[in-house]
């Protein structure tokens, strides 16, 4: 089955869940495989891209995704989402109202990241909001393992989800609160000075040994996560446990 997911350019993490970098931007799709249902964490940059990374999972898994969870609002994880028919979609509280009011700046942000501007407008168009708001924490029995989503943030924007994927090494899809393949980008709706404390409890989610899957790049550790945490509070004079303060 491993040799299957390589073949199809996907990356095998544990017996349930995978991943896979995308194109252009390399933004990660996270896949994680219950007996019963199948959750994808953020479907794609455009409908395209969506409906092929639908076709991707099903024949990897042999089934419809089911759930769709949303690390975040950017245009790269959330427009893919239409080419999901009937799935149930997960997202921090207040997501859902930000992408709602925010179709025309979505829009723009993806064009202005080389998007086509008809790929653009027909993603947002069909753009599909959370229906199921996460303000705290929310488990997801897929059959054969619970899935926790966890409303981290703010930290990369006001609205950060992590998933957490229990089994022979925990895993944690971060979103893009952590970023392997480039410095952590910080646009207009970021929140800086509360973005270390994000990976402060992404950390204590998955503790010293788990695999942390990152929004842009390969799959890092805990020393990672930590040393860019130590870079944001210094980025943002943020004071670290223990007093020490970075500036």
């Amino acid at each position: 089955m491993d040799v299957r997911w390589e073949e199809a350019g996907w990356e095998r993490l544990t017996g349930r869940a995978g991943r896979r970098r995308l194109p252009v931007w390399d933004c990660t799709v996270g896949l994680v495989v219950g007996d019963e249902s199948v959750l994808l964490i953020d479907p794609g940059s455009s409908v395209r891209e969506g409906a092929r990374v639908r076709a991707e999972a099903e024949r990897l898994t042999g089934r419809s995704v089911t759930h769709i969870a949303f690390t975040h609002g950017h245009f790269d994880h959330v427009l893919g989402a239409s080419a999901f028919a009937g799935v149930e979609v997960f997202g921090a509280v207040g997501l859902d109202a930000l992408l709602a009011s925010g179709r025309e700046e979505l829009r723009g942000d993806a064009v202005r990241h080389g998007l086509a501007e008809e790929e653009a407008a027909e993603a947002v168009d069909q753009l599909v909001l959370p229906a199921h708001p996460v303000s705290g924490e929310w488990t997801l029995e897929l059959g054969g393992v619970q899935v926790l989503l966890a409303n981290v943030g703010p930290g990369h924007t006001g609205h950060d989800l992590a998933v957490f994927v229990p089994g022979e090494r925990e895993t944690v899809f971060c979103g893009d609160l952590v970023e392997e393949s480039g410095e952590p980008s910080a646009g207009p709706d970021a929140v800086p000075r509360q973005w270390p404390a994000a990976l402060d409890r992404l950390l204590s989610l998955g503790g010293e040994d788990a695999l942390y899957v990152p929004g842009h790049g390969a799959v890092v550790t805990a020393g990672f996560v930590r040393a860019q945490r130590a870079t944001l509070a210094a980025r943002s004079g943020v004071s670290l446990p223990g007093g020490a303060r970075l500036s």
